[in-house]
């Protein structure tokens, strides 16, 4: 058995020595989490009637079943815990959805099995697909083996299937879901949400980099993962309105710390965090303050040369910081189009998801509704938190909830998490077109934004899947709903939630969002967001780049139309001057403090006297084309 060789990863371990030390749930431990599991998808689960109706399962009855079973058990007769853990994952999983989860406890959290190198798919002019290596841990060497050689099996399976299959056991909401899960747990493994690995060592077929035929064989390590951004069991306002993939962020921390050693070593092993200074990953790059979060530079493709600009996530502790970093980077860039590429990104605070929507549009931004599942659980929670006193307003959905047993409503009202005031305090600061580049591995509040981003019109999506991952909720954990019973004091001394063994947790999906425009009412969940135009991977953009993906990207680009609209202005006493230049636009609005002053049809640039106008009162100018607001710029005078 060859070892992986310079992993960068602090005090990996084999799987198989790892696996030795795991293993000390008693029965009453075990019965506990499943009597938990009972209750949290019983009331509180928003999801359940859609996953039985879409998906024909019943996790309800397998839980009571797996409970009844272990009224026979003794401490000497109950099965390994491996195989107690696998079946409440399998439980979990069945739901198809990654915001519902059993998080296994100490040793497994807070650590991933990881293989040290990366497979993507792509696919050839004939439509075929192929699966490469595309990254290798510093210092790891095989024959012939690098990224670009080809893997044509995995332990004697085709690959095509092998991803298959892994993608049913973590099956996501959708086909594109399935595989793209599927092809990532190949490699890498949370195991706080995944089973470890079955197998201590894998074995790989590949067309090596000469072309030669070659095998691998390859052991399974396990190693501590980069800590989460924030305490999800904390009451905050950043943990109530989390919409997180908890796979796809414990893998994009991971692959952080496997393969991107340069940015862990930034933030100083803190996920997400924002340095006192721009600092730039590459050379290519511009200098941000968030660089585990944003990737931007200028790209030249064969349309044009025009602005990439790369979200890795959204789970960030501040949503303001995040959308100023945004406009701050977008400002930089070439102004005559943007690529908004969030391909991997697992969500995280739905504000920051929301709020940065009105930086790239001129309408007002609707932050989409969510809604309780109607419980009389829900409805306590509601109640004890209907006139916010814990920072956390459950106020707008207590109404409905308390009449829903009168009216036999299924779920409550649909209010928005994002404070609408906040989805639009800056508005426009981004006029050219946008293009959003999405995949399956979209999800939570990821999904949101590209739902808001097809909801508002803002520009074309372009998908490497045919769906974004599907994912529409809220997702709360045991911890924070049973912290929100016991938060202010006195605590609820009748509260159903008990304290979980070993650091072992539950997440549900507690309110499911809804989709505002043209397809207002329609959950995400299990629907997503499809895109208007797809591309299919290529070997040259997973090998140069995304070369081929980018320069779709700029030709969709280059059709839409450049819209500029400046304003520069002069106060003399009371007087305000308005110097307007603007592209793509016949018409121009101007109002004060909201109030309309002025339409000018636009041929020119213009000069426009505003009388009676103090310092400090906002400025504001609409851009219309043939009658459509296409623009829009604020200014404080």
């Amino acid at each position: 058995m060859r070892e992986t060789v310079g992993t960068d990863a602090a005090a990996a371990v084999p799987l198989a020595e790892f696996l030795d030390a795991a293993g000390t749930l008693t029965l009453d431990q075990r019965k506990l989490l499943v009597d938990q599991a009972l209750l949290l998808l019983g009331e509180n689960y928003v999801h359940l009637p859609l996953k039985v109706a879409m998906h024909a399962v019943n996790p309800l009855q397998r839980l009571r079943v797996m409970r009844a079973r272990m009224e026979r058990l003794t401490a000497d007769t109950m099965e390994d815990e491996w195989l107690f853990h696998r079946e409440m994952s399998s439980i979990f999983h069945s739901v198809r959805d990654l915001h519902t989860n059993y998080l296994l406890p100490v040793p497994f959290a807070g650590k991933i099995a990881f293989l040290p190198f990366m497979i993507e798919k792509c696919y050839d002019e004939d439509g075929q697909e192929h699966y490469l290596v595309t990254r290798t841990i510093t210092g790891y060497q095989a024959p012939q083996f690098g990224p670009g050689a080809e893997v044509t099996h995995w332990n004697g399976t085709p690959i095509a299937r092998a991803v298959a299959l892994n993608g049913a056991v973590f099956a996501g909401s959708n086909d594109a879901a399935n595989l793209a899960r599927g092809l990532e747990s190949l490699t890498l493994r949370p195991l706080v949400i995944q089973s470890p690995p079955d197998e201590d060592w894998v074995t790989l077929s590949y067309v090596g980099l000469d072309g030669s035929d070659q095998e691998l064989r390859e052991q399974w390590k396990v190693t501590t993962n980069l800590p989460p951004m924030t305490d999800l069991d904390a009451i905050s306002e950043a943990s109530a309105v989390m919409g997180l993939d908890l796979d796809s962020d414990e893998k994009s921390r991971a692959k952080k710390a496997l393969y991107v050693r340069d940015v862990v070593e930034l933030e100083r092993g803190q996920s997400s965090a924002e340095l006192a200074a721009p600092a730039a990953v590459t050379g290519a790059d511009l200098p941000t303050t968030m660089p585990g979060v944003f990737r931007a530079r200028e790209v030249v493709t064969s349309s044009g040369t025009f602005g990439h600009l790369r979200i890795f996530t959204f789970s960030v502790p501040d949503p303001v910081a995040f959308r100023d970093e945004f406009v701050r980077l977008a400002a930089i860039l070439p102004q005559n189009g943007l690529i908004v590429d969030v391909r991997d990104n697992g969500g995280g605070h739905i504000y920051a998801s929301e709020f940065t929507l009105q930086t790239m549009t001129p309408r007002r931004v609707a932050p989409e509704p969510v809604q309780f599942i109607s419980s009389p659980l829900n409805l306590r929670i509601c109640r004890r938190h209907r006139e916010n006193p814990a920072g956390i307003d459950l106020g707008p959905w207590f109404d409905s909830l308390d009449l829903a047993i009168e009216t036999g409503a299924q779920y409550s009202a649909a209010k928005p998490i994002t404070p609408e005031d906040g989805a639009n305090d800056v508005g426009q600061t981004y006029q050219g077109p946008v293009v959003l580049i999405t995949d399956a591995r979209v999800y939570s509040a990821t999904d949101i934004f590209a739902a808001g981003f097809a909801d508002h019109e803002i520009g074309t999506i372009l998908g490497v899947d045919d769906n974004t991952g599907a994912g529409g909720a809220n997702v709360w954990t045991h911890g924070l709903l049973a912290a929100l019973l016991n938060e202010p004091p006195p605590p609820d001394e009748t509260s159903p939630y008990i304290a979980l063994p070993n650091g072992a947790n539950l997440r549900v999906s507690i309110r499911r969002t809804l989709r505002v425009g043209k397809l207002a009412g329609t959950p995400v969940e299990d629907l997503g967001v499809k895109p208007h135009e797809t591309h299919r991977m290529t070997k040259a953009d997973l090998l140069e780049g995304n070369v081929d993906l980018l320069n779709r990207a700029g030709e969709l680009l280059a059709a839409l139309p450049v819209r500029r609209l400046d304003l520069k202005t002069s106060l003399s006493g009371t007087t305000l001057t308005v110097a307007i230049d603007a592209q793509g636009i016949n018409r121009v609005d101007l109002y004060v403090e909201g109030r309309p002053i002025s339409s000018e049809d636009y041929t020119t640039p213009l000069s426009i006297d505003i009388l009676e106008v103090t310092p400090g009162q906002l400025l504001r100018a609409d851009g219309y084309d043939a009658g459509e607001l296409v623009a829009s710029k604020r200014q404080v005078v």
